[in-house]
């Protein structure tokens, strides 16, 4: 199922969460179904890896073998294999090899986030020592360039040629977005349009690939891949807003990770830009200076997040995200069906509204 927000205390300070974060009033059982179809993917994704890897790592170095598994098996909540697993079904297709194709997928997403850790030299992640911290930075960027060459080869190997083509266009822009979010570290004249460029290289591109993947193994219709590749981009950017806000508002015993990194490493998020088109000129000079000042006073942060607050950055920024989901929601209401797709259908729309919910 869905793991539950985790408890796992850590041992980094936390800086002190904004006043107006409230609690999701949402019923526990409300996502029942999606819980329980995400244990079962997640059971036999996580088998097929399994498989995969004794087969793929069977002449390799040990120490290789360990770092690829405690990367792999140390937590998330697969919700990338789901998307997969779940745009076949609904275009009429569920085998077992979908499951490894999704597993690819899951591959994928821990590569980019061993190496997201290197670049920021964090020291955890989901409650835990990260890869690098673990076992060095050498180790660290050798086991991710592993995990990405073996998810191109199984996309390639199991989904064919097209789908191999988006998989890289997706990682290729991955990668710019990274280096366009770097340009506009510490500036506040970054544009909402920007933003949401950035974001959508970084995240919602590589969420729409696995949801148009999905579709192609599959054998879905032109229709059917446009539909689902633009769900994928919309959530893939909601997915993106809610992290930035939970960056700001979240608590690091559920995240894993310390709050307010964003800020300590200078990135522009969309709660703050909502906060410098409304403030007046002098909150807005106050904002500036502590973006271009020392970022890592607990008292910079905590006088950013007053002046986010005040011109109400969060709750615009929720509304985005909000927007960004009800429009993917109603792109599935208008898309073709498979006559067997229709309780996968049904969960990518609650999939959808569970992800702004989640509190990690």
């Amino acid at each position: 199922m869905l793991p539950p927000f985790s408890e796992t205390q850590t041992d980094e300070p936390q800086m002190r969460r904004p006043a107006s974060e409230h609690s999701n009033a949402v019923p526990a059982d409300c996502f029942a179904d999606l819980h329980s179809t995400l244990a079962t993917v997640v059971a036999r994704v996580e088998t097929a890896m399994r498989t995969d890897l004794e087969h793929s790592l069977d002449q390799c170095d040990p120490l290789l073998i360990e770092v690829v598994h405690y990367s792999l098996f140390n937590g998330g909540k697969r919700i990338r294999p789901l998307l997969t697993v779940l745009c076949s079904r609904s275009c009429g297709r569920d085998d077992g090899d979908l499951y490894l194709l999704a597993g690819a997928f899951e591959y994928l997403h821990v590569a980019t986030l061993i190496h997201d850790d290197i670049i920021d030299q964090a020291a955890q992640r989901r409650g835990k020592k990260t890869v690098v911290a673990r076992y060095g930075k050498t180790a660290a960027i050798l086991a991710g360039d592993w995990l990405h060459a073996r998810s191109m080869h199984l996309v390639g190997k199991l989904a064919g040629p097209d789908s191999l083509e988006v998989f890289c266009r997706a990682t290729q822009s991955m990668v710019n977005g990274e280096f366009e979010q770097l340009r506009h570290i510490g500036d506040i004249s970054t544009s909402k349009e920007q933003y949401l460029k950035i974001i959508r290289q970084k995240t919602g591109n590589l969420i729409a690939s696995t949801c148009v993947i999905g579709a192609l193994y599959a054998g879905a219709d032109r229709q059917q891949q446009h539909a689902l590749r633009t769900y994928g981009s919309h959530i893939g950017e909601a997915f993106q807003i809610v992290d930035d806000l939970l960056d700001f508002q979240g608590n690091a015993a559920q995240t894993g990770k310390q709050i307010g990194n964003d800020f300590v490493e200078g990135k522009i998020t969309l709660p703050l830009l909502y906060a410098l088109a409304e403030a007046s000129p002098a909150d807005k000079e106050i904002m500036k200076e502590l973006i271009e000042g020392d970022r890592t006073q607990p008292s910079s942060y905590e006088a950013l997040v007053a002046n986010i607050e005040r011109y109400n950055g969060f709750n615009l920024a929720a509304g985005t995200a909000r927007q960004l989901i009800s429009t993917a929601i109603e792109i599935l209401r208008t898309m073709p069906v498979h006559e067997d797709g229709g309780q996968a259908t049904h969960l990518l729309q609650r999939l959808a509204s569970y992800l702004l919910t989640r509190k990690r």
